[in-house]
């Protein structure tokens, strides 16, 4: 199935009220099912057709990384063509699609935090009239706490330690009573907001937690160390 409709455009991870994008998240994802039946093929002798499947994860590989990343800019970008940036990004290095060290992996990481970050926590993606013609909805948004997670993620597998672990205790730092937290955190308002209570949320949490304190914990492991970043 995946082989067949992975080139048809979507609505993406966020589910943007818009027309279907080649959204660059989206494809990643689809990388990442070629690339992992390819390694249980080859690790744990599994029927497949792996050269085929082999072939399409390369191809998907090159195409990402020359349409849907702005050399200008210095970052992989919401979808092809656009200019625009969006959290989902930062799970590139996270499913080794590329190294963490690699200048596209590295931009795109700082791009996020420079653009994406009010008062220390991760928007999704930019909450302008920019967006609003992309998305249809007002200007407005609180942050997307899981996003938040996923830079500290990061920084962790750039040995960034100090700044992941500021990072956890602001998210630490909004739980309610009950010790949970909801889908986002509106700064202005000083609230948790969203859907409440959010799993996104927690397990974002509790891998940020195992990163830093394992140092070897998801980001780490799903890493892939034989095929990603060649394109």
């Amino acid at each position: 199935h995946l082989e067949s409709v992975w080139r048809e455009p979507d609505h993406g991870i966020w589910e943007v009220r818009g027309p279907r994008r080649d959204f660059t998240h989206s494809k990643v994802m689809a990388w990442v099912a070629f690339d992992r039946a390819v390694q249980d093929a080859e690790t744990w002798g599994l029927a497949g057709p792996v050269d085929r499947w082999r072939r399409l994860r390369d191809q998907l590989h090159h195409e990402v990384c020359s349409r849907g990343y702005d050399g200008e800019r210095g970052t992989f970008t919401q979808f092809y063509g656009s200019r625009e940036l969006d959290a989902s990004l930062l799970l590139l290095p996270l499913v080794g699609f590329l190294a963490p060290e690699d200048p596209r992996a590295r931009g795109t990481v700082d791009a996020v935090a420079r653009e994406l970050m009010p008062d220390g926590l991760v928007q999704r993606y930019a909450m302008d009239e920019a967006s609003h013609r992309i998305d249809g909805l007002p200007p407005g948004e609180g942050c997307f706490l899981a996003c938040t997670c996923w830079l500290a993620d990061n920084y962790v597998l750039q040995g960034r330690y100090d700044e992941a672990e500021q990072l956890l205790e602001r998210v630490l730092a909004l739980r309610n009573d009950l010790g949970l937290l909801s889908e986002q955190y509106d700064p202005a308002q000083q609230r948790l907001v969203g859907n409440f209570p959010q799993a996104f949320s927690h397990v974002g949490l509790i891998n940020t937690i195992r990163n830093i304190a394992r140092r070897d914990g998801p980001a780490e492991h799903r890493r892939s160390t034989k095929d990603a970043g060649h394109a």
